[in-house]
């Protein structure tokens, strides 16, 4: 009952048929498809599971379940079950986009380049140890996101898992419990939300989806639950402390309201009266410490000093090691004479992947955050083909409709979900230019999300024009046979 009230399964009529699936091998008629509702995949359950686990992280409560790989598992099993999915339907093991040869690249270069590491085994362990493990994720949302209530309730999932450590944080920080620095709250967890910076990127990267949810929910349950989670993150963010959290939230919550404002003015408003109901309730040290950006007398622990040596340092080590970088992970090793922050990451997302993989895994790294921006547009270019909008020439003549393969309900969802990816991107890359966060997992969640509905229209409209081929591929025999 609780999934019923939460992702909203049976509030509304699916009015779409099925689109002919484009993955059938050319000439072959398409398969039956079960009922959406009715189908289990395995695959996508797994991911669903391993997610669920991933930003949870119950081991760190339950110290019994440390010793059973339940992430892994469900990963493995996940995995097992897309690959033989789709070789048992006559596909390649995955589909292939830009954004997956790029992740693939930025992979491959960690291994090409240890050889020239000033530690090549430590290279490779980065690689093993995380990396190996974000593109096998990678691979398996971009083959189980394959329809628009798989992308709302994979988004549900995220959603609700960083509520629940927004929750852990801002009850921690209340009763005085799990603070470090004079007050800075850490994640009630390990992993991407241990350190305060960190859980404060991953609370601004995923409130977008929070307000998404708010607005498009099916139930008022949904919409209550969702709200309750985009108050929880914001309250997360201000329990950190951190200023890259801040600029962050700062620049996220801009494009977010110019990019739903326009279809949703009330947006605004509703924005503003939160922000002076909510700010109030901030406590001193947190304006203290957001002040210490441009006041370093403001800035008590002198961390605004060391980020700017850390800058200076992580610019001379990439102009020292230009084509091969210090390899994967290995900028906190690199302690040269002279070098002052010693032991210390870089605390900049794209300094650290042009310190460790030189100028090529820059550019590779910067080609998938320009193609998580753009993902949004392409994909909302594309909606008014899906739906079926006549189109109109120059004189204003409107031509034949193309026949809809995503119903009216799944467009509005759409277009909602790329506006917040573009914020959720954007204000991860502000809060990422203080963090040494290149290889972690939100970035890569974020790009399979903001790819999702691209890849799903392109399928649709891929599955129409085969039909439309085969059936003119098989009009001659057609007429010969009549005759």
């Amino acid at each position: 009952m609780s999934e019923r009230f939460v992702f909203g399964y049976g509030t509304q009529q699916r009015t779409a048929a099925p689109a002919a699936r484009p993955d059938t091998p050319s000439g072959a008629p398409a398969p039956a498809a079960a009922p959406e509702r009715d189908r289990r995949d395995w695959a996508y359950l797994g991911l669903l599971c391993f997610t669920a686990l991933l930003y949870v992280r119950p081991q760190d409560t339950l110290r019994p379940l440390a010793f059973i790989p339940l992430a892994e598992i469900a990963a493995l099993t996940a995995l097992a079950a897309m690959v033989y999915g789709r070789m048992s339907r006559g596909l390649s093991i995955t589909r292939v986009t830009p954004e997956l040869i790029g992740v693939g690249l930025l992979g491959g270069l960690m291994l090409l380049l240890a050889p020239f590491s000033i530690w090549p085994t430590g290279s490779v362990q980065t690689f093993t140890n995380m990396f190996v493990k974000v593109l096998l994720i990678f691979v398996l949302i971009l083959n189980t996101l394959t329809s628009a209530r798989r992308v709302r309730e994979f988004t549900w999932v995220v959603v609700l898992t960083t509520s629940y450590i927004g929750f852990r944080a801002v009850f921690d920080y209340a009763r005085g419990f799990n603070l470090i620095e004079d007050g800075r709250v850490q994640g009630a967890v390990g992993g991407m939300f241990q350190n305060p910076n960190d859980l404060a990127l991953n609370m601004v990267s995923v409130l977008p989806l929070a307000v998404l949810l708010a607005m498009r929910a099916h139930t008022l349950m949904g919409r209550f639950v969702a709200t309750g989670g985009a108050l929880l993150m914001v309250g997360a963010v201000v329990a950190s402390h951190s200023r890259s959290g801040f600029l962050g939230l700062a620049a996220m919550l801009m494009i977010l309201l110019w990019q739903l404002g326009r279809s949703k003015p009330a947006l605004i408003g509703a924005t503003a009266i939160a922000a002076v109901v909510l700010l109030p309730f901030a406590p001193d040290s947190y304006w203290e410490r957001v002040a210490s950006i441009t006041d370093d007398d403001k800035d008590a622990t002198g961390s605004r000093e060391a980020r700017r040596l850390l800058l200076g340092e992580a610019y001379r080590a990439f102009l020292d090691h230009p084509l091969t970088g210090l390899g994967a992970g290995q900028f906190v090793n690199y302690n040269p004479p002279g070098r002052v922050e010693t032991w210390r990451e870089t605390h900049n997302v794209v300094l650290q992947v042009a310190a460790e993989l030189g100028i090529l895994g820059v550019t590779v790294f910067l080609f998938l955050i320009y193609r998580a921006l753009i993902a949004g547009r392409q994909a909302r270019q594309m909606l008014p083909l899906a739906t079926g909008t006549p189109r109109r020439s120059r004189w204003g003549q409107s031509s034949a409709a193309p026949p809809a393969v995503i119903s009216q309900a799944d467009a509005q969802f759409f277009e909602a979900h790329t506006a917040a990816l573009a914020a959720a991107v954007a204000g991860w890359f502000l809060s990422a230019l203080f963090a040494s966060v290149a290889y972690h997992w939100t970035f890569y969640y974020l790009l399979a999300l903001a790819i999702a509905p691209r890849e799903i229209i392109a399928d649709r409209l891929a599955g129409v024009a085969g039909a439309a081929r085969r059936r003119k591929a098989a009009r001659p025999a057609l007429q010969e046979a009549r005759v």
